[in-house]
This record gives structure tokens, sequence and C-alpha cells, in this order.
């Protein structure tokens, strides 16, 4: 089992080992501006839409000056409307444009703009955490995950932080589904990059399909 599971962890890596910051062009670092823009990308990917989508609308709302929450709460609601509309995320275009202007605000009044200072007040409570970013409209259980499996690169307390969606992933491939075994299996593997390569073979039958085929 265990020389079937590092070939295909092997595999699945060396394929779709990318974290989705990454995709989105956000270096990320414990600094207020790519954790906030992390943010944003968790906020988008957590909807009913095509993960390509949330990922180029990430970049349009950067392109579009939207970096940051002062810049995010200080533009208009069609300015962040048109901005969701060239990412291509028309959708949920209004209802989001509200949401992230809400969030903006919220995350400049309480936290002075930078999400640092929650995860001090946190003090390493994962749990306070989670109910800290719950908070922020439009951030449900789904979006606390899909940031908390990002940020796990640069804080380490999150980590190893492999959701539900990531351990879905893990067992269509047939892995263990036990975080620790997982990270384990991996090696020198960073979790969140393990972790967005689960998520992708939740998401893409072909991609476990391709994984599988590749290791007998």
């Amino acid at each position: 089992m265990t020389g079937r599971a590092d070939r295909v962890v092997g595999t699945l890596v060396a394929e779709h080992g990318r974290t989705f910051a990454e995709e989105a062009g956000i270096r990320l670092r414990n600094t207020p501006q790519p954790l906030y823009r992390t943010l944003v990308m968790a906020c988008l990917l957590s909807a009913r839409i095509r993960g390509s989508v949330a990922v180029a609308t990430t970049r349009a709302l950067y392109e579009s000056g939207m970096r940051d929450p002062r810049r995010m709460a200080g533009a208009t609601w069609q300015q962040r409307v048109d901005a969701l509309g060239r990412g291509g995320y028309r959708r949920y275009d209004e209802r989001t444009a509200t949401q992230l202007g809400d969030g903006a605000e919220l995350l400049t009044e309480r936290w002075g703009g930078d999400l640092r200072r929650m995860r001090d007040a946190a003090d390493g409570d994962l749990d306070e955490l989670r109910a800290l970013l719950r908070e922020i409209p439009g951030l449900g259980p789904a979006g606390v995950d899909i940031f908390l499996r990002e940020v796990q690169r640069v804080w380490p307390e999150a980590a190893p932080y492999l959701d539900t969606k990531a351990l879905q992933g893990a067992d269509r491939l047939g892995l263990p589904t036990e975080p620790d075994r997982l990270v384990k299996i991996a090696g020198n593997t960073e979790p969140a990059v393990l972790a967005a390569a689960l998520v992708r073979a939740a998401l893409d039958r072909k991609i476990v399909e391709e994984c599988l085929r590749h290791t007998g």
C-alpha cells in the first residue's frame, strides 16, 4: 500500500502541485496585501462557480486596483461589479460586489486592514481563528477552509490543514484519508501544495484517472 501510495502522491504533486494562490499570481507572504488577496480568492472559490473563473477574477480585481481592504472598500459597488465581470464572475457578481465591500470595511475598521491582527487575536487557537474568519461577509465554512489551506504555508499553526475537500480527493485516489498519514506519505512536500493537489483530484475526475493510469 505504501509503495503505491507513494507513487500516486508523487505523480499527483508533480503534475498538479500548485497552490491556488500561485495560480492567481499571488506571492504568498505573511504581509497584509497577499494575505488579503488570498482571502478574496477564497471567497470567490467558495461559490458554485468554476475554479478557473474564480482565479481569473482574483487577478482581475488586483489589476483593477482592489488589492487591499482600503482600496476595495473605496471602490464603488459598480466598479467591483465591473471587475468581477472582467474575470468572468457574472453569476454572483452583484451579491459578491456587496460582500467584498462589506468585508473590506469590517477588516479595515476592526483589524486595521491586516489579517495578521486577526491571527494574533486567535493566539494559536485554530477554532477561534475560524470563528473570526466566519465573521467576514461572504466567507462561509468552505471559504474558511480554502483560506486556511493556502495560508498554512505562512501560518504554520494551521498546518497540516487538509480539509474535507482535500480528503475527498485522497479517497478518490485510493489514498489514506488521515491527514497525518497523507503528510507522511508526501514526505518533503509542503502541506499547502499537497492540499491543493488533492483538491484538484476531488474536483476533476480526469486527474484521478491520469494518476491511477500512470501509477498502475
